[in-house]
């Protein structure tokens, strides 16, 4: 409801305008003729050759030179301005429909503006009624009127920066100062793994001549466009370096990437060329890999989230390469597929904006792409002065 005394002036002196100008200009403005009624006659009065109409002068008489001097001086008033005279000068008749338009609108005002006063003043009589009789005496000060009680009242402080002035119990006044307790961050179970024996494990001979055909069209390719890059490459890993990296991280790498390391244990690179890997990446070692993996769970040890492919970093990941920038290439061990790390956002299972399920297929891939000239997902790799980079066209 609308309490403000001003306001409400304001608005019954807008009705009472809008109904007034409505009268005014209903006043002034003549009505079209009435059917078989004769119009009214239009320009100067026809000349008449007989004696001048009766009476011969105006009724009121003829004024006086001091009349004419008296009513010629009069001040300009307010309907004298030309605006004002325009819009109250006589103008061509209102139409039937927009005559009876204005009309309502007019009714519909003032039926709202009297519907609101009729509101304001049934309120005024039922829910204000005695407000402004309350004395001192019927509100007591706070602490006087809860001596007992046990509730904290409101100081004049409270009041002035808008606290409600309300007393409240003690025991929500303890409950409200007391901070909530900060939520614990679930450990990285994966970053944490039991203590356990090297066990050097079978790999399948199938997933081994796979690797291998895969490793000898990328070294064929090296050798004619990149040797750089080829002379880069590592030699034979130990399955027992596999077996031990594998017990200190309590992760079970893939037959895949166990068979790759046995062919090439990563590379290394020179002052004067980068090492060959994938995806603009080192291809890391053996022992790269679980020290790589250490930093990393050192860094972030949490799980921030139900899935740990979302998060930034998870334990159970292995990080098989890495751009020098901070972000790494790795594989899930629980569904062997190929992703990303970015050290600003989260792990990505699409490098390249594609999907590679495994360490195999990510082989498979790049040697694709060296024969034909094509790319892995948008990387492109090129031979350029003798060493493979890979960019993003």
């Amino acid at each position: 409801m609308i309490t403000s005394r001003g306001l409400w002036w304001a608005l019954a002196a807008a009705a009472v305008a809008v109904a007034a100008v409505v009268f005014v200009r209903r006043s002034r403005t003549p009505y079209p003729a009435l059917p078989g009624e004769r119009p009214a006659p239009q320009g100067p009065p026809p000349e008449q050759d007989g004696p001048p109409p009766w009476p011969p002068v105006p009724i009121l008489g003829t004024p006086t030179k001091a009349d004419l001097e008296r009513y010629a001086t009069r001040p300009a008033g307010f309907f004298d301005h030309p605006a004002v005279a325009a819009f109250f000068a006589d103008r061509q008749p209102l139409d039937g429909p927009t005559r009876r338009r204005l009309n309502r609108w007019a009714m519909v005002a003032l039926a709202v503006v009297l519907l609101a006063g009729g509101a304001q003043v049934l309120e005024s009589a039922v829910f204000s009624k005695g407000g402004d009789a309350a004395t001192e005496a019927e509100h007591p000060p706070c602490a006087q009127a809860y001596a007992d009680a046990g509730v904290r009242c409101a100081t004049d402080l409270d009041v002035e920066w808008g606290r409600a002035a309300e007393p409240v119990p003690v025991e929500q006044q303890r409950a409200e100062s007391q901070e909530p307790p900060l939520a614990q961050e679930a450990v990285d179970a994966d970053c944490t793994p039991r203590t356990a024996e090297p066990h050097v494990r079978a790999i399948n001979p199938k997933v081994t001549r796979a690797v291998n055909r895969q490793w000898r069209r990328i070294e064929t390719w090296l050798k004619a466009n990149a040797p750089k890059s080829y002379r880069t490459l590592g030699g034979p890993g130990r399955a027992r370096t596999i077996a031990v990296a594998e017990a200190q991280t309590g992760l079970s790498f893939p037959d895949d990437l166990r068979a790759s390391l046995l062919r090439h244990n990563g590379s290394a690179g020179t002052e004067a060329t980068w090492p060959f890997g994938f995806l603009g990446n080192v291809n890391a070692t053996i022992r790269q890999i679980r020290d790589e993996w250490r930093t990393l769970c050192k860094i972030d040890a949490t799980d921030d989230s139900d899935d740990p492919r979302t998060e930034w970093w998870d334990g159970r990941m292995i990080p098989v390469g890495s751009d020098g920038t901070g972000n790494n290439l790795v594989i899930d061990s629980v569904r062997r597929d190929v992703g990303e790390t970015d050290h600003e956002g989260d792990m990505s299972f699409t490098p390249g904006g594609i999907r590679i399920r495994s360490y195999h297929a990510l082989l498979k891939a790049t040697a694709d792409a060296l024969e034909t000239g094509g790319t892995v997902g948008y990387w492109k790799p090129e031979a350029v002065a003798g060493e493979l980079q890979w960019h993003i066209p």
